[in-house]
């Protein structure tokens, strides 16, 4: 059997050259009209707390489990799919209650279980499907759940993320320039990339002074912010080179103008595992307090 035809048996054909629509706004309509709606789920939740926000995460991380099983392929889908599902139920509970040590576990348990009902070449990947499903659903809820600053916390990612997606988006169309990974996204800029993380650090500093006022707003939190932006941009990156892996343009077609949920979120998946990482980490009453109180 030869090279090529190998790999088509495994299901690993070199993907295509995908149309990155480098310069103009064509597609600037139905980006904009989902993202206002996405946003207005996102700040509507986020306002109300509780119940509607973990629901709410709930639903999305559970679309990026179903997405990551359908793109990779392979057997045992279905069962894959539900045991993401259980992951991610797990990962909300467990971040509504504070308890990283059994969120870990659940969650490595359940990616175990994923990787098994794979065929050989695709275990890491539905583990890693799992992993990637679970931990944002858990970090979201933690930090939205930590007492007095929690709410901020999650305001200071959003500004962070939409603010380095929307920077990075016009300042590479407008800017130029060099590309930044052309092997791995074909649009994206050196240019885009550097105005994105600038501006959604700048942006997220602007929504915790407003939010908790100049005692908040210092020089480690900026620094934390342009932290989180580059992991946003890292994330754009690693969810671009698993669709260039499978050989598909979009994770789905569920949002216009954005493709699937992963599509959406997966900047945002970075960042919120990154901040709840460095708020356990640092310590303080709460993880969210972490990230603010230095």
């Amino acid at each position: 059997m030869t090279a090529d035809r190998r790999e088509r048996a495994l299901g690993r054909t070199k993907a295509p050259v995908l149309n990155a629509s480098a310069g103009g706004f064509a597609d600037l309509g139905p980006r904009v009209a989902s993202a206002v709606a996405m946003v207005t789920a996102a700040l509507g939740t986020l306002y109300l707390g509780g119940d509607a926000f973990a629901l709410f995460w709930l639903a999305a991380a559970f679309a990026v489990s179903w997405e990551w099983q359908n793109l990779i392929g392979g057997e045992g889908r279905a069962a894959r799919i539900a045991v993401g599902g259980a992951a991610v139920a797990a990962a909300t509970a467990f971040g509504r209650v504070a308890t990283p040590g059994a969120a870990a576990l659940a969650i490595a348990l359940l990616a175990l279980v994923g990787g098994a009902l794979a065929g050989a070449e695709r275990r890491l990947w539905a583990a890693t499907g799992v992993v990637y499903a679970g931990a944002p659903a858990f970090a979201v809820c933690l930090l939205r759940e930590s007492p007095d600053v929690g709410a901020l916390a999650v305001a200071f990612l959003f500004a962070i993320v939409w603010g380095t997606d929307i920077f990075a988006y016009f300042g590479g169309r407008l800017i130029g320039g060099p590309k930044l990974w052309p092997r791995v996204s074909a649009g994206k800029t050196w240019s885009g990339t550097i105005t994105g993380v600038v501006s959604g650090a700048l942006l997220g500093l602007g929504a915790v002074y407003l939010g908790g006022g100049p005692q908040l707003a210092s020089w480690p939190v900026f620094m934390l912010g342009l932290a989180a932006a580059a992991f946003s941009q890292i994330g754009d990156l690693f969810e671009s080179s698993v669709k260039r892996r499978f050989g598909v343009k979009d994770s789905s077609r569920l949002i216009p103008g954005h493709g699937g949920m992963m599509d959406r979120l997966d900047g945002f998946i970075f960042a919120c595992v990154f901040a709840a990482t460095v708020g356990l980490l640092h310590g303080g009453p709460s993880v969210a307090a972490g990230l603010f109180f230095w």
